[in-house]
Order: C-alpha cells, then sequence, then structure tokens
C-alpha cells in the first residue's frame, strides 16, 4: 500500500463496476477515498466493505453531481473528512439511461444525459481543482462511444462522451502550468451493468469477437490504468484520451 499513501482521491459514481473498481484499487495503493454515488447506497456500502477488509480508509458521499448542490456537498463532505487536500479526481459518474434515437428523445431527456455525463465533469472540475496542487491527476472517463458515434440510440451518450473527450484536452492546457494533469480513458467494451442493461447479448457476442482479444474487458483493467495516470509512473502524461477496448478500434 504505497503509490498513494497520505493522498486523497474523489471517485465519482464509484458505487459498482468500473467506479468501484478503481475505488478499491486506488485504495489498495493507499489513497483516503471519497466513493461518491446518487441512488445505488447498497453498491457503495458493498465498495466500501470491499476496501474495509484490507483495512483501506474510505467514505461514501451521497451527492447528485449533475446539480451545483451536489457537487457542493460532495466538496465539503470531503473536507471534513479528508482535510483541504485532493490529488486525485476521477469523474467516472455517467449513464446512457435509455436507448433513443433522433425522433424519440426530448428535452428532458437531453438534460439527463448531459448534466451527468458532460455537465458533472465539469463543475466537479471546477468545484475540486482548487483543492488540487502539483502532482495532482484528473482522469475523466469518455467511451469509444465519443469518436464512433456509439450503437443505435446513443446518440447524446456519445456526444456528451465527446465533449468530456475535448474537455480533458482543454483542461490539460489550462491546469498544466498549475501542475495538474488532466487526461481520460476511453473505454470500449467492459463487461459491467451497463451492457447487462442496454446491449443484447448476441451484439456483446459480436463485438467481443471482432476484437483482437476475442473477448470483453473488465472493470479492474479500466482501474488498473487510472492508477498509472494517477501516479508519478505518468508525470509527462497529460491531455491524453486513452484507449481501452481490445484493439477494437486504434487512435
Amino acid at each position: 500500500m504505497g503509490k498513494f499513501k497520505g493522498k486523497v482521491a474523489v471517485v465519482t459514481g464509484g458505487a459498482r463496476d468500473i467506479g468501484r473498481a478503481i475505488s478499491v484499487q486506488l485504495a489498495k495503493e493507499g489513497a483516503k477515498v471519497v466513493v461518491n454515488y446518487n441512488s445505488s447506497r447498497a453498491g457503495a456500502k458493498q465498495t466500501l466493505e470491499e476496501i474495509a477488509a484490507f483495512k483501506g480508509k474510505a467514505i461514501a458521499v451521497k451527492a447528485d453531481i449533475s446539480t451545483a448542490k451536489g457537487i457542493k456537498s460532495l466538496k465539503a463532505k470531503t473536507i471534513k473528512a479528508f482535510g483541504k487536500k485532493v490529488h486525485i479526481l476521477v469523474n467516472n459518474a455517467g449513464g446512457l439511461f435509455a436507448r433513443k434515437t433522433l425522433q424519440e428523445f426530448d428535452e428532458d431527456f437531453y438534460n439527463l444525459v448531459m448534466d451527468v455525463n458532460f455537465k458533472g465533469t465539469v463543475f466537479t472540475m471546477q468545484a475540486l481543482t482548487p483543492l488540487m496542487g502539483k502532482g495532482s491527476s484528473v482522469i475523466n472517463l469518455s467511451s469509444l462511444a465519443a469518436r464512433d458515434g456509439g450503437g443505435g440510440g446513443s446518440a447524446l451518450y456519445a456526444s456528451s462522451k465527446g465533449a468530456v473527450t475535448t474537455f480533458t484536452r482543454a483542461m490539460a492546457k489550462e491546469l498544466g502550468p498549475q501542475g495538474i494533469r488532466v487526461n481520460a480513458l476511453c473505454p470500449g467494451l467492459i463487461g459491467t451493468k451497463f451492457h447487462d442493461d442496454f446491449t443484447k447479448d448476441e451484439v456483446r457476442t459480436a463485438v467481443a469477437g471482432k476484437t483482437p482479444v476475442r473477448r470483453e474487458g473488465t472493470a479492474e483493467e479500466v482501474a488498473d490504468l487510472v492508477v498509472y495516470l494517477a501516479s508519478t509512473k505518468s508525470s509527462f502524461v497529460t491531455g491524453a484520451n486513452f484507449d481501452i477496448n481490445g484493439g477494437l478500434a486504434f487512435s
């Protein structure tokens, strides 16, 4: 437990799947982790239990990061628990919510997708980067969909993730002089509840079969890349959007 000993990490959407794997991996490396969740209370509890099993330090914070009130609460509870310094911020919260075509979605659905996936990333960074100093790292979760437009009915999701990709590059330039690095991950087909809910089994099988490694990825593999980007091993890496898709698409 050494890489992040004495450091504080905030992981939005840390209650399940990729967010849980990231929270657990950061805690295993010694970080004190703020596990943010909105509705997945049971999932957040399970994340904390997994961290407690190896005597890691973590708290769960319920906060809707698609709202200014929620982000303010997340920041206040982070400071109360671990002080006024944050060293690692992982903007993982997001969702597809439903597959809807152009003629099917309305303004409310547009706002839901964009607020959670993009607005939440923007304003969480605005709130927490003042607590971050030289050597700190922000890792945003984009998607392969940001490049290829996503599957059927995911136009808004793909577009919101495209915005995350571009914002990551912009913030790398803006925050770099302060010693804060900003990168993003662009996962492809990862075996999570996300795809359990929104991707048909036959589609998953077909997509996995097209990858050079012939399988889906795991949440733990995504978390391992987060650990690298949060560590000093990647100290000259910023503004990058890392593909993690089993070779399904290349940069």
